[in-house]
């Protein structure tokens, strides 16, 4: 029998050249671009491309003066920080809810993507239109004051329903939870099932094979989950800025101010600090697991 011809399979590096290239081409560049332009001068009518540091030390301007006391920009960093880590945990606990009971609850594989296909029913409208739609419930005059006030349940509207750090979350919850189910679900998809029937038959309780089990071999997931949560959270402004009102200062809201004022440097450098930030988090995140290894 002649010996059969193998196919030519090109090297690793060169069939990844393509995806590196795209990735260079619309990430890295224009990155670099943001932080080029951070370093730049400028003035009240141009860009002066001269080496500077103008940018990063006016964004901290007067934080020295303020110690111990923290001064606006950093409040404003630890307000978008903790804004973040909020709706994490929220937006966690309810993916990885949903997530379990579609991967262990719905034995049909059938059911089972029909009802994840159900929850990106939402993202069939904008986001300004969803996050638009809690104004009519929690308004002063909205449905929920008014239920409660002919239920005899208050006797004035509750005024921190909307344009308040608790309207901001919970918008940012109903936008992004969707974020954190489905990697959190395809995590739990991979599972043999087997391996929760052996933890009962070794007398592992509910909550043991869930924390022993479920959870370590769902880690990818939740860390995948995590990183979308969090990068849209830290840039987000238009969330921030409806729901809150323009009472309620962000990361993102500074850096759209400083563009629509046009002072592009000053712009770039908020952009690279909140970069840094949410990589510190990201990297943070990924110190409970190697996604690399686990994919």
């Amino acid at each position: 029998m002649p010996a059969t011809k193998t196919a030519y399979a090109p090297p690793a590096w060169l069939q990844a050249l393509p995806f590196a290239g795209v990735f260079a081409l619309f990430f890295v560049v224009p990155l670099l671009f943001v932080v080029m332009v951070s370093f730049w001068d400028y003035n009240d009518y141009s860009i002066i491309p001269s080496f500077t540091t103008r940018s990063y030390v006016e964004t901290f301007e007067g934080c020295y003066d303020q110690l111990p006391e923290l001064c606006t920009i950093l409040k404003t960093y630890l307000s978008t920080v903790k804004f973040c880590l909020i709706v994490w945990a929220i937006t966690l606990v309810i993916g990885f809810t949903i997530a379990y009971f579609l991967a262990f609850h719905v034995q049909s594989v059938t059911m089972q993507m029909t009802l994840a296909l159900v929850c990106t029913i939402p993202f069939w409208t904008s986001n300004v239109i969803r996050m638009i739609s809690w104004v009519p419930l929690l308004g002063r005059n909205g449905l929920v004051n008014s239920a409660l006030m002919n239920a005899g349940l208050i006797n004035q509207p509750i005024e921190w329903l909307l344009f308040s750090q608790f309207s901001v979350v919970l918008a940012f919850v109903h936008l992004f939870t969707f974020f954190m189910v489905i990697p959190i679900f395809n995590s739990m998809a991979r599972i043999d099932k087997r391996l929760l029937e052996a933890a009962y038959d070794a007398g592992a309780s509910g909550w043991q094979t869930l924390w022993n089990v479920v959870i370590p071999l769902a880690k990818p997931g939740i860390v995948i989950g995590s990183i979308f949560v969090v990068t849209i959270v830290m840039g987000d402004f238009i969330t921030v800025g409806v729901m809150g009102g323009q009472q309620i200062a962000s990361a993102g809201k500074i850096i759209e101010t400083r563009l629509n004022a046009l002072q592009f440097p000053p712009a770039a450098a908020n952009a690279v600090i909140l970069l840094a930030i949410t990589l510190l988090i990201i990297t943070a995140l990924n110190r409970f697991v190697d996604i690399r290894k686990e994919l």
